[in-house]
């Protein structure tokens, strides 16, 4: 069994079984922490397995050796603490606090890497039912992840990124099973990938997403540097997300695919910055990227005028729309031009209503434009996002460009459709990097306006007003329609003599 390949679709729809155990006693929100933190358990403790295993041939079972060794590897598990001991003793009482233990214990073992990682998961709880039925639920839990199918050791796994992508189908069917709260912690993956790509992240870039949820956009941001420079790991992740869970899931994330050199913080971005350097001001980043909660209500409103980072300078947001506060927080983290260096580049996906809404947000948008930050605006599809079938748009902003105009981009009518979401496919992105990079006026999908043209509408950036997608309808040549038409009275009149014929041989008076 170890050396039988391991099919992806297979682990799928085992994870997703597994939750089956809590459906009914237990709510999605819930159950969703602990089936996620067992997947990571089981994930490292067959890699921690196959090791041992590995090194005890090498080593004809010489104990210190394989200790010596085991102590070198990337993390490390206590004894008594991986899932199969969990498992062995699955029968007996206590199976919470038996892995509340051993989720400490390996917190504990592996520094910085885990700290407070599980600091907001107890199995141990009330949640789960009285002690018996906590007990039979959990014992359940451990023999749905204890299958052979669910077998994640690196010598079945192969070069599959098996746990990356388990978690991806399991946060994707969380999101859409639990509406629109799913959304602050889940960006559908062709986003992500069309972020990473036109954001063009590079070796040594500093990069940043200050509502990272479960960290996929970021780890797609590496992955392109990964992809364009050999492999290279020369860069930095940076995130913040404020709710705890999808904190410790974005930091399991990181430590399952090797993101080391990465600082996540736990915390409101608006209300309580943490990314701040040593005189305690923002940090500032190469890319800054993010998917923040649609027109968040009770943002930070309140504080707002005081806040001593200045982010609010061109303008406070409404108090029950938070989409500018994470706008301004953004553009104010990007790295600021130089002789030597471009500045920062953004982008950041918002509901069509940023583009025009009036008033306070109307103020802020007139001068980010008129301070010539914003680059491109990208219509996307409708019903991309869970939670929500609202169309969204991309905002990309720089710190220093090369024109001083606006490209528009309507990629609202190209997407592949699917049974309850539509999806952008390869081809689809492709087109939309394309159009960024040659940054021209194309019939009926983008348009490059100059920021006369913008202050002409009144600063309103509705896509509609810049890309025409009419399309005319064909012209009708009347001469052969009406040839046709009285063919067919023609064809009418014959089958009505036809069917009087036929009734009056029935006997019918006509």
């Amino acid at each position: 069994m170890p050396h039988t390949k391991i099919n992806q679709d297979d682990i799928n729809k085992a994870v997703w079984a597994a939750c089956d155990t809590f459906r009914g006693t237990v709510d999605p929100s819930i159950y969703k922490d602990f089936v996620l933190t067992m997947l990571f358990l089981k994930y490292i403790s067959d890699v921690h397995q196959d090791k041992f295993d590995e090194l005890s041939k090498q080593f004809n079972g010489n104990e210190q050796m394989i200790t010596a060794m085991m102590s070198k590897q990337s993390f490390k598990i206590p004894t008594g603490s991986t899932f199969w001991d969990l498992y062995e003793v699955r029968h007996e009482a206590g199976n919470g606090s038996r892995i509340d233990q051993a989720l400490h214990a390996i917190e504990e073992a592996n520094g910085t890497k885990l700290k407070n990682v599980f600091q907001d998961i107890s199995f141990n709880t009330d949640k789960l039912g009285d002690e018996k039925q906590k007990n039979d639920i959990l014992r359940h839990l451990l023999e749905d992840f204890g299958k052979d199918t669910l077998n994640l050791r690196p010598s079945r796994v192969g070069s599959l990124d098996v746990i990356g992508n388990a978690y991806e189908y399991l946060i994707k069917h969380f999101a859409a099973g639990s509406g629109k709260s799913a959304g602050e912690f889940y960006t559908p993956p062709e986003v992500s990938d069309l972020l990473s790509i036109i954001l063009e992240p590079q070796q040594g870039d500093s990069i940043c997403d200050p509502a990272c949820g479960s960290g996929s956009l970021l780890m797609k941001c590496g992955k392109q540097v990964q992809n364009n420079f050999a492999g290279s790991k020369q860069y930095e992740l940076f995130g913040q997300e404020a709710i705890g869970s999808t904190w410790s899931l974005a930091k399991m994330n990181m430590f399952l695919h090797g993101e080391d050199n990465h600082r996540i913080e736990w915390g409101d971005t608006i209300r309580n910055p943490k990314l701040q350097d040593k005189e305690g001001g923002l940090l500032h980043f190469d890319v800054v990227t993010a998917n923040p909660p649609f027109s968040l209500d009770k943002w930070g409103h309140d504080n707002a005028a005081d806040d001593h980072f200045g982010r609010f300078r061109r303008g406070i947001p409404p108090k029950t729309k938070g989409d500018y506060a994470f706008i301004s927080h953004m553009i104010e983290t990007l790295k600021p031009a130089s002789s030597s260096t471009k500045g920062g580049r953004m982008g950041v996906v918002v509901p069509h209503g940023v583009l025009f809404r009036a008033s306070s947000e109307g103020k802020i948008r007139k001068q980010l434009i008129d301070e010539n930050l914003l680059d491109t605006v990208i219509g996307l599809p409708e019903k991309l996002f869970f939670g929500t079938g609202i169309p969204a748009a991309i905002l990309l902003f720089k710190k220093q460009k090369d024109d001083k105009k606006v490209l528009f981009i309507d990629a609202s009518r190209e997407f592949k459709s699917g049974k309850n979401q539509n999806v952008l496919t390869a081809e689809n992105i492709q087109k939309i990097v394309n159009t960024c990079k040659a940054r021209e006026t194309t019939d009926k999908y983008s348009y490059l306006a100059t920021l006369e043209e913008i202050a002409e509408n009144d600063y309103n950036l509705n896509i509609p007003r810049y890309v025409d997608t009419f399309e005319e309808e064909e012209e009708i040549d009347l001469v052969p329609v009406r040839t046709e038409r009285l063919a067919l009275q023609d064809e009418l009149a014959n089958l009505e003599a036809e069917m009087a014929g036929y009734l009056e041989e029935l006997g019918y008076d006509c």
